[in-house]
């Protein structure tokens, strides 16, 4: 068996909950068309935070141990909603962007196939639920 991990949230009224995770603790509320105040984000797009996160936190070591550094580094997911309840994801699209000067791509193709493939635990998760497809694009 795995090692466990655990969070919790406190309701602290409306629609706002106080979360914590691993020590670190923010408030999730809704929008004010169901009875929320805006105090946080929404649970679900939380879950897209995560997913670029946890590729995130793979690519740039990976890149690292390949000896390439870029200038700047970001990854946005795109998901797509459904329109029935209950309203879920139910496809992803990564955009793994990179800034720099004379970035090898090979390398950066396999740092993100590699993320993608083997080490990110939030993709394979949700890869089982979802469809997940991602782009790269390298400006100088």
């Amino acid at each position: 068996m795995g090692k466990k991990t655990n969070t919790g949230l406190e309701w602290k009224g409306n629609m706002s909950f106080e979360a914590e995770v691993t020590g670190h603790k923010f408030m999730i509320d809704a929008d004010a068309a169901v009875g929320g105040q805006d105090k946080g984000p929404r649970p679900k797009p939380l879950m897209l935070a995560a997913l670029s996160g946890c590729t995130a936190m793979d690519v740039i070591p990976i890149l690292k141990k390949m000896r390439v550094t870029p200038d700047a580094f970001r990854v946005d997911v795109e998901a797509n909603n459904t329109e029935e309840h209950p309203k879920h994801y139910d496809a992803f699209t990564i955009f793994y962007k990179f800034k720099g000067k004379d970035l090898p791509k090979d390398k950066i193709e396999k740092a993100v196939s590699l993320s993608q493939e083997r080490y990110c635990g939030v993709s394979y998760m949700l890869a089982k639920a979802a469809h997940i497809d991602y782009k790269i694009i390298i400006e100088e």
